[in-house]
């Protein structure tokens, strides 16, 4: 059965860090796009970053320059390493292929106090 499991997420102060990480089974994982979403309370699932089968890496413009998503296509993770967090980045975090999305993860909460 395929599944994504999320973990890593915590609570953490402004300006800290956390780095997720994604453990996905199956053989689709190397061949697809990745991507990391997350869910506040009230709001949409939005995508804050994408990584290719190749490498090639998008950022919502609301984490750019802050958040860096990586791959290992051996080991079939995905991390999505945050840093200065902001308290506007709280919220659930989830993982999944981003053109041909699986069941989703339980996610993984991630909570930024001022």
């Amino acid at each position: 059965q395929v599944q994504l499991v999320e973990s890593g997420g915590g609570l953490v102060q402004a300006g800290g860090s956390l780095k997720l990480a994604c453990a996905a089974s199956g053989s689709f994982f190397s061949i697809n796009t990745m991507g990391w979403y997350r869910q506040a309370p009230g709001n949409q699932r939005e995508l804050v970053a994408s990584i290719t089968s190749r490498g090639t890496t998008t950022y919502a413009d609301s984490v750019k320059g802050r958040f860096t998503i990586s791959r290992d296509n051996i080991r079939t993770t995905a991390t999505l390493q945050m840093n200065r967090l902001k308290p506007e980045d709280t919220a659930v975090y989830f993982c999944n292929l981003v053109y041909y999305p699986l069941p989703w993860g339980q996610g993984t909460q991630v909570t930024v106090s001022p």
